[in-house]
């Protein structure tokens, strides 16, 4: 049965929120109620190490009204170290030195095949759950939260999160529609209208500043995977991808999959690179960070350089200034006659994996216990996500809360919200009975996501619930091996083949080489998790 993937963003919800489940449980992350032992005002701090993996806008963690409320609730004096790159290359040489801090605070900060690959250096949190009573509270009442955090052993290392909010897809696809009206153009419903209306914006001075040079027709943030990501125009073949797709894996008609050896993919590169010859894309594609993808995005005050991109929402894409310019587009088709699909991401969005780890080398496991069960209270849970109560969060008076608008009217509240928080990024479960007035970008996400929401999606056949599947200790380390060896081929490649061509020429053996770098391993490995997932149904 076929039913259509799609959820709205409730802007306010709820009934009155219930605590009395969470009654045990220290302070709200505003220092009120009785003070866990070891917090300010019955004995010393105890003194914690963490690695926070952050967003390059977030402010230092010291500046955090909210954060410094709950390590006093706590009774910790955390030295927080924060990652805003790298973490990646930095994480293997601090795991295989086992020089770890007492805890790791972001998305998938260490994975289940970090788990998997180091075992002893992560501590197993079934066993101490009587003394995080939130977090009890977020496994009853979220039970699909438990099931993302536990090993098919039974044993729990990382806790995730819950946001609630967000909706079934990531990346929307944004099209100036000014610099369309200025040349007489109408939006691209194909691959090749796509190409006629990005030559047009190269060559006709689409923004009207008289400089027919300094337009970028097309930009995305380098790289395959991930999300806002060139990859998304395989929803013009019909393709779903999942959760970004970050190494390409995906679920057609139930059968796990993956877009890198698939023919659809090498269209796609054949025709980023007839777009990369022409001149049509952003020439430091693939090696602009994201701060500069952003920032170029925004312009030089009304004049806009970028004509068709990907974003999450125009307001944190193009800035306040320049975003009534831009329109969100249905993905154009491969062919006229191609289907058309696009990104379900809904599970990535509102769960998140390992989002807060221990170390089981820490000498202060109460403590950093009492510190993660503070972070799960649902009044700290929305200020993670959103900002301080006071600057950003206004408390009502009557249990309800709203979401304020930047100090600053000239930034957006995305980018208030990244700068303010760890956002996103942070360890929290915002439960569905917290009444809350969301933010005018979330709201703007709604009307933004009707072009895609509109494409009916087969979630029960059609989408790889990635973050619900768990698997043993040995396939995890196969796979992590295995994809590892598969991104640095693939990612090579893709970079190569859109500037330079070549994907006709090279596919083959590009094939053989990622089947020999253990993609069909993968694929078997994955599909046997996938069938049981969907029994378990």
């Amino acid at each position: 049965m076929r039913r259509r993937a799609g959820t709205a963003i409730s802007v306010l919800v709820g009934a009155a929120m219930v605590l009395s489940a969470c009654s045990s449980g220290g302070g709200d992350g505003n220092a009120e109620g009785s003070a866990p032992a070891g917090s300010a005002g019955t004995a010393k701090k105890v003194k914690l190490t963490a690695i926070m993996t952050k967003h390059p806008l977030t402010k230092p963690l010291a500046e955090m009204e909210w954060l410094q409320k709950v390590e006093d609730a706590a009774g910790v004096d955390i030295q927080w170290q924060e990652i805003t790159a790298d973490w990646d290359q930095k994480k293997g040489t601090m795991l295989a030195s086992g020089d770890v801090p007492d805890l790791f605070v972001g998305p998938n900060v260490i994975t289940d095949a970090d788990m998997a690959q180091f075992q002893g250096l992560f501590q197993d949190l079934s066993g101490m759950l009587d003394q995080a009573p939130y977090v009890q509270a977020m496994f009853e009442e979220k039970p699909d939260t438990k099931r993302i955090a536990t090993q098919p052993d039974g044993k729990i290392y990382g806790l995730p999160k819950y946001q609630r909010f967000w909706p079934s897809s990531a990346s929307r696809l944004y099209i100036n529609q000014k610099w369309l009206d200025n040349l007489g153009l109408q939006v691209p419903t194909t691959w090749d209208e796509l190409y006629d209306v990005l030559v047009a914006f190269k060559e006709k001075d689409a923004n009207g500043n008289g400089d027919p040079n300094d337009e970028i027709p097309m930009d995305w943030p380098g790289g395959i995977g991930g999300y806002f990501n060139a990859a998304y125009l395989l929803g013009g073949t019909g393709m779903t991808l999942t959760d970004g797709s970050g190494q390409g894996y995906f679920v057609e008609d139930g059968q796990v999959k993956n877009f890198l050896t698939d023919e659809r993919y090498k269209q796609l590169v054949t025709f980023l690179n007839k777009l990369y010859k022409a001149g049509l894309i952003n020439p430091e594609v693939f090696t602009h960070d994201y701060t500069k993808y952003q920032a170029v995005a925004r312009g030089e005050g009304e004049t806009a350089k970028v004509g068709f991109t990907l974003g999450w929402v125009a307001s944190d894409r193009f800035g306040e200034t320049l975003a009534p310019q831009y329109a969100s587009i249905s993905p154009p088709k491969a062919t006229p006659d191609s289907p058309v699909s696009w990104s379900y991401d809904y599970n990535s969005l509102n769960y998140g994996a390992n989002h807060i780890v221990m170390s089981a080398k820490s000498k202060n496991k109460e403590a950093a216990m009492r510190f993660i069960n503070e972070m799960y209270s649902p009044t700290v849970g929305m200020q993670v996500l959103f900002g301080s109560l006071g600057p950003n969060i206004k408390d009502n008076g009557d249990g309800s809360y709203a979401v304020l608008p930047p100090a600053d009217p000239a930034m957006d509240p995305g980018t208030w919200k990244w700068t303010s928080t760890m956002a996103d990024n942070g360890a929290f479960y915002i439960p569905d009975t917290l009444k809350l007035t969301l933010g005018k970008d979330m709201q703007e996400v709604l009307e933004q996501s009707k072009p895609i929401e509109s494409i009916p999606i087969d979630v029960d056949n059609d989408v790889l619930p990635g973050v619900f599947l768990k698997y043993t200790t040995a396939d995890n380390s196969t796979l992590g091996l295995n994809n590892t060896n598969l991104m640095n081929l693939a990612n090579t490649s893709f970079a190569k083949w859109v500037t330079k061509g070549g994907v006709e020429a090279e596919w083959d053996s590009y094939v053989k080489e990622s089947e020999k770098a253990g993609l069909k391993q993968n694929l078997e490995i994955m599909q046997k998790y996938y069938d049981e997932y969907k029994k378990k149904q």
